[in-house]
C-alpha cells in the first residue's frame, strides 16, 4: 500500500490516448510501459509518455508491471488476459471480456486460481450521470421500478472508422460493441438479468469504408446489424433493448427507466455525465443536479477505483459483472437464433455505489 499501481498497456490504438490522457491527471495509478503489434507505434506513444516500449510478451511478465491494461481488439482480449494472468498480474480490459462466453469464464477462472484482480471496462457508470440516476432509483424517487427502455441507433462505425472491418466479423455488430455500456448500465441500475427473449436481423452481407486510406474497400459482414430484446431482472423489471447499425438516428431517450410514481431519463452511457431528468407523477420534467458519482470522470476511472479497493472488496468495474453482461448479450443473440426464451445462467451483485466524489486518488496496491 501507499504507491501508484503501476500500469502497462497492450494496444496503443485510438482508444489507448483517451485512458493515457487520464492516467495523467490520477494519483492512484502509473504508466510504466506500452506495447503494441505495431512496434514503431509503440514507440512513438512510449516517447510521448516518457515510458519503455516493450514486446507483448517481455510487458505481460515484466517486473515493473503491476496491472495490464487490455486495449486489444476483442478476438485478442482472453488471450493477452490469460498470458498476463499467469505471470501474476491483475488485468482490466476494453469490452467486452472476451470474443466468446467460454473464454471470458477462463479468464475468470484463471484470475480466481492466480488470486489476481480482473476488471473490465466499460466504467462509464462510475460516472455522475448513472451514479446520479442509481440514487435517485435507490431513494425511491420513481417508486417501485417496472420498466426501462434502452436504445442505440446510428448507421453503423464504417462510415467514420478507417478500419472497421472487426465490427462487423463475429464478436461485433452493434449488441456486442456498444451494448456492454447499455447492459452494464441496466443492471447497475436495476441488478442481475435471469432470462432474455430476442430478435435480430443481419440485412446488407457488405459494408464500404468511408474514411481513410482504405476509403471505399467493401468489407465483409458477418454478424447482425440490429437486435432487439426483452431482459427481465431478476427483481421482475422488463427492460426493452434496442442495438442496431441499421439506422439513420433516432429521437428516443438512451435509457428510460419507469416506476409506479415516476419516470426517469438516463444521460447516454457512453458518457460519464449529462442530465438525469425526472417526471414525478403530477408534475413535470426537471433536471436532477449530480448526486452521486465521481466528477469529471474519463476512462480509465475504472482502473482507479481498482487500484483504491481494498483487498478482498470487490471493485466497481469487475470481471463478475462484465461476464454477466456478455453472458446476457450472448444469451440474448442465442434467443434470436432459436426464437425462444433463454435463461440468463451466470449472476452477479450490483457493484457499491459511487458517493459523489472527485477522483479516486488514493495510493494503493488494491489489484493484488
Amino acid at each position: 500500500m501507499g504507491q501508484p499501481l503501476r500500469v502497462g498497456v497492450v494496444g496503443v490504438g485510438a482508444i489507448s490516448g483517451q485512458y493515457l490522457s487520464t492516467f495523467a491527471r490520477l494519483e492512484a495509478v502509473r504508466l510504466v510501459a506500452v506495447a503494441d503489434l505495431d512496434e514503431a507505434r509503440a514507440a512513438a506513444v512510449a516517447a510521448e509518455q516518457g515510458v519503455r516500449a516493450l514486446t507483448v510478451d517481455e510487458l505481460t511478465t515484466d517486473p515493473e508491471v503491476d496491472l495490464v491494461l487490455n486495449l486489444t481488439i476483442p478476438a485478442a482480449h482472453a488471450e493477452i488476459a490469460l498470458q498476463a494472468i499467469a505471470a501474476g498480474k491483475a488485468v482490466y480490459g476494453e469490452k467486452p471480456l472476451a470474443a466468446t462466453l467460454e473464454d471470458a469464464r477462463t479468464v475468470l477462472e484463471a484470475g480466481r486460481a492466480a488470486g489476481v484482480r480482473v476488471g473490465c471496462a466499460p466504467d462509464t457508470v462510475l460516472g455522475t450521470g448513472v451514479q446520479t440516476a442509481r440514487k435517485a432509483i435507490d431513494d425511491g424517487a420513481i417508486g417501485e421500478p417496472v420498466a426501462a427502455t434502452a436504445t442505440m441507433m446510428y448507421p453503423g462505425p464504417e462510415r467514420w472508422h478507417p478500419n472497421p472491418d472487426f465490427y462487423y466479423q463475429p464478436g461485433g455488430g452493434p449488441l456486442l460493441d456498444m451494448g456492454p455500456y447499455y447492459v452494464t448500465t441496466l443492471v447497475t441500475l436495476l441488478g442481475p438479468v435471469v432470462s432474455v427473449l430476442g430478435a435480430a436481423s443481419h440485412t446488407r452481407s457488405t459494408r464500404t469504408i468511408g474514411s481513410g486510406p482504405r476509403q471505399g474497400t467493401v468489407i465483409p459482414v458477418d454478424a447482425d446489424t440490429h437486435v432487439t430484446g426483452v431482459l427481465r431482472h431478476e427483481s421482475g423489471v422488463l427492460s426493452t433493448l434496442v442495438m442496431s447499425f441499421d439506422s439513420v438516428a433516432t429521437r428516443a431517450s438512451e435509457i428510460e427507466v419507469h416506476g409506479l410514481t415516476g419516470s426517469l431519463v438516463v444521460p447516454d452511457p457512453n458518457r460519464f455525465d449529462g442530465d438525469v431528468q425526472l417526471h414525478e407523477l403530477g408534475g413535470a420534467w426537471r433536471t436532477l443536479p449530480p448526486s452521486a458519482g465521481y466528477r469529471d470522470a474519463a476512462r480509465g476511472y475504472g482502473v482507479a477505483d481498482l487500484a483504491t479497493t481494498p483487498p478482498g472488496v470487490p471493485a466497481r468495474a469487475n470481471g463478475d459483472i462484465a461476464y454477466h453482461v456478455l453472458d446476457i448479450m450472448t444469451a440474448l443473440l442465442a434467443s434470436a437464433d432459436s426464437g425462444t426464451l433463454v435463461t440468463v445462467e451466470s449472476t452477479c451483485d450490483r457493484p457499491a455505489p459511487v458517493p459523489l466524489s472527485d477522483a479516486p486518488v488514493r495510493p494503493g496496491r488494491g489489484s493484488a
